[in-house]
Order: structure tokens, then sequence, then C-alpha cells
């Protein structure tokens, strides 16, 4: 979840988006076609800047809800001394490894979530810090996963329906 410490300006309405998700899955389908190939990093960073600061993330929580975490050894190391615990237990505790080597949080919904704000905030992974990523380049190449949260993120549904109408998808 980003930094937020405002309310939101554009409404945070779950069901709607979740609906919307269900009913706009071809016309998503079409659109990530219709992208194909396009550079739109840099309009996908202006719309970034402009709708993440009006949607306050810690009045949804909807990502610690449904996202797989991944997680660093080094995070796993803050969390467990904030939380006072041995890393060996706290891993043991909250964590799952792959066999290739990498860590996620072993539940969803997140252990760290009370309500819809994370208990850890100010110590929280880096994949919750970036979520959800819209500030990296290669969109395009990232559109199918992103589209996957489509349903599950109100800065991520605001924003492809923002770029629909910006790159004339609907005309």
């Amino acid at each position: 979840m980003s930094d937020s410490a405002h309310k939101s300006t554009i409404p945070i309405d779950l069901p709607h988006i979740q609906r919307e998700a269900a009913a706009k899955d071809a016309e998503n389908r079409a659109f990530r076609d219709f992208l194909r190939g396009k550079d739109v990093d840099a309009t996908v960073r202006r719309l970034d800047a402009e709708i993440t600061p009006q949607i306050d993330c810690t009045a949804c929580g909807n990502c610690c809800r449904s996202l797989i975490i991944h997680t660093e050894k080094a995070e796993h190391e803050r969390v467990a001394k904030r939380m006072d615990m041995p890393v060996k237990d706290w891993e043991a505790a909250y964590v799952e490894t792959s066999l290739g080597g990498s860590t996620v949080l072993n539940h969803i919904p997140c252990h760290f979530l009370s309500g819809s704000r994370c208990t850890i905030y100010e110590d929280r992974f880096s994949d919750c810090r970036e979520f959800p990523h819209l500030h990296r380049d290669g969109f395009t190449d990232r559109l199918f996963s992103t589209l996957m949260y489509y349903g599950v993120c109100p800065i991520i549904y605001t924003l492809v329906e923002a770029l629909k109408k910006e790159t004339g998808f609907h005309s």
C-alpha cells in the first residue's frame, strides 16, 4: 500500500470495482492487446502521480487481503526485531521459502493486517511499499499481472480506466 495520510477524494467502492472487473474482463483483454507494443510509461507515471494521492490506501487494505507478498531477508530481520522475535522463529511463523530460495508471507490475508491498516506500516515489505508498481518502466509488459488486480485495487482500476480514455481505446 502506498503512503497516504489523508482522506480519499476518489471514493473506494470495492463492490463496484469487483463488479466492473467481471463485466469488463473481455474489454480489458482487448485493451491489453490494444496496448501491445506501445510505450505508455510516461502517461502511466503521470496518471499514477495524479490518482494515487487521491486514494487513501489505509482506508482500503484490499491488497493486503488478497495478494501474495514477496519478502527479503533484510525485511525479515527488521520485522522480527520490531516484534522482538529471533529471525529464525519469525521466519518459521510467517514466511514460506520456494525451492529457488525466494520467500513470501505464508498467509493471505496478510498476518499484519488489522481492519484495513498495516500493523507494521513503517517497516512494511518493499513489495507492499511499491504496490501497485505503476512507477516502474515497462507497464505494457506487466499489463497482464496489473489487470489481475484491476478488481482488487482502486488505484489500478481508476488508472486503467483513465488510460483507456487517454489512449483513445474507446474511440
